[in-house]
């Protein structure tokens, strides 16, 4: 079987958008996993998926023809949900197929995709829920308040949580070999480390651990086979390794705070020997 991409907070670069279209077309891999935080703050007055994105794709396709791999992509708390529809206009087109909220299948195995992240400091609440309860940590910033690029109801604002999705998403569906793509990571591992050492709100230190508890709960009741997250780029420089494993689920995050490109190469049938590279 040939081995996976696995991608997150590319924030638009273009450097690593061209080296990831590099790699692609001389490994040419079997599916390529887009894990959010893909679009820049602004991009010269254009549309950064329709006037990039979705065309250096399709180039990339036309070039592997049958070869061209399938690519799963979710969006992320950086990302303004206005963009959601250019997503999916991508997904029409056959460039990449869109699992927010979703599954799709690959060589027999199920892949679930997820955007939310729990509330942060942040101001765009676009990608972000409370994550078990309406509890928000010092310093952060509800989804009741911030701003928004597409309103939802103040019902779903006030109510809608992380652990219910996560339960609607899967049902009792046995997910031992599913693969997740998630935006966020799970909570107190090695893929959730913020640089919040010393910091401090009205005398109550920062938790330095910054990830979902509904993830965790998730992974550590499930066990999916494989679960995929960005979104804390510090996390993997600062525990010093990029993977964790929760029971016997190999979690591995592509998130980077350096200049360079990060990818998980991994393949299912052998998570144990997954691999990250900078380019």
């Amino acid at each position: 079987m040939h081995n996976c991409f696995f991608v997150s907070d590319l924030h638009g670069r273009v450097e690593r958008y061209e080296k990831l279209f590099s790699i692609i077309t001389k490994e040419i891999p079997r599916a390529v996993f887009l894990g959010g935080d893909l679009l820049p703050h602004s991009y010269a007055n254009k549309n950064f998926i329709l006037d990039y994105l979705i065309p250096n794709f399709a180039t990339v396709k036309k070039q592997l023809k049958e070869n061209y791999p399938r690519i799963f992509i979710i969006l992320g708390n950086d990302d303004a949900r206005s963009e959601e529809q250019n997503i999916i206009t991508g997904e029409h087109e056959a460039i990449w197929e869109y699992i927010h909220y979703k599954s799709a299948e690959l060589d027999g195995k199920k892949i679930f995709g997820y955007s939310f992240t729990p509330p942060s400091p942040f101001l765009l609440k676009d990608w972000e829920k409370y994550d078990v309860s309406r509890y928000v940590e010092p310093g952060c910033i509800s989804p009741e308040e911030g701003k928004r690029t597409f309103e939802i109801t103040d019902q779903e604002k006030k109510y809608s949580t992380i652990k219910n999705d996560l339960e609607d998403l899967v049902d009792d569906e046995n997910i031992n070999d599913a693969i997740f793509l998630f935006h966020g990571p799970p909570y107190q591992t090695n893929l959730d480390r913020a640089a919040l050492d010393g910091v401090m709100y009205d005398h109550t230190p920062a938790d330095v651990h910054v990830g979902s508890i509904a993830i965790k709960r998730f992974i550590e009741q499930k066990q999916p086979c494989i679960t995929l997250h960005g979104h804390i780029h510090e996390s993997a420089r600062l525990m010093g390794t990029w993977k964790d494993k929760i029971g016997k689920t190999f979690c591995f995050n592509a998130a980077h705070d350096g200049q360079e490109l990060a990818a998980v190469i991994f393949n299912f049938s052998n998570p144990e020997e997954a691999k990250r590279i900078l380019i």
